[in-house]
């Protein structure tokens, strides 16, 4: 722990700021994780409720798809009850679009801060290592003859010591984004495939 409290405070305020993005990224990394936990799920179910409105009974399909809770999910039930309620189907495609969208949005929501903190990290740690190199060099030519290599090799270590942190933050806050993002775009793909099979069963009833 010690340590620790040693490094922390050799590397100055950039170390303390990283230290407080490392903590804010993994919090959101917990909170996006689990907010869209599911998403990709429901198939089942709306299979359940396609096979339902292709026999006839469409208010049975929309009261299976009233229980899902995936986006699909309910992007699907806005179609059945705009198909039910005989929408113009490009004023149905235009409000689903704009249903879809928003559910995208919400799933995209805050991953771009962790797309933000994996981009500033390395460029925090570099301007740390910058200043720290400055210092140690400034240290050198103040002590004239006196300097000796391990004062200079003390300087480098902890202005390298900010380049590492640096990386430490960015490297799983820029995976957690692309892996989260990777599983949004799923999720649209989801509700584009669930529409559109939608579709082509009212068209061939």
């Amino acid at each position: 722990m010690g340590d620790l409290t040693g490094m922390l405070t050799s590397g100055g305020p950039i170390v303390w700021l990283l230290l407080v993005l490392s903590l804010f990224s993994l919090m959101l990394i917990c909170v996006k994780t689990l907010s869209l936990r599911g998403v990709l799920g429901g198939e089942a179910n709306r299979a359940a409720a396609f096979n339902q409105w292709a026999s006839g009974d469409k208010t049975a399909a929309m009261r299976t798809l009233e229980t899902g809770t995936t986006p699909a999910d309910r992007v699907t039930l806005t179609a059945m009850e705009g198909l039910t309620a005989n929408k113009p189907r490009a004023v149905l495609t235009g409000d689903l679009e704009w249903r879809g969208n928003a559910e995208v949005a919400t799933m995209n929501r805050h991953i771009r801060i962790l797309e933000l903190i994996a981009m500033i990290s390395p460029l925090l740690g570099l301007l740390g290592t910058v200043l720290g190199m400055i210092q140690s060099f400034q240290e050198l030519a103040l002590a004239e003859g006196a300097a000796n290599a391990s004062l200079l090799a003390a300087g480098i270590w902890q202005a390298l010591l900010t380049t590492a942190a640096g990386l430490l933050v960015a490297i799983p806050a820029a995976v957690a984004a692309n892996l989260l993002s990777e599983k949004v775009e799923r999720a649209a793909g989801h509700i584009e495939s669930a529409v559109g099979q939608l579709f082509a069963t009212e068209d061939a009833r």
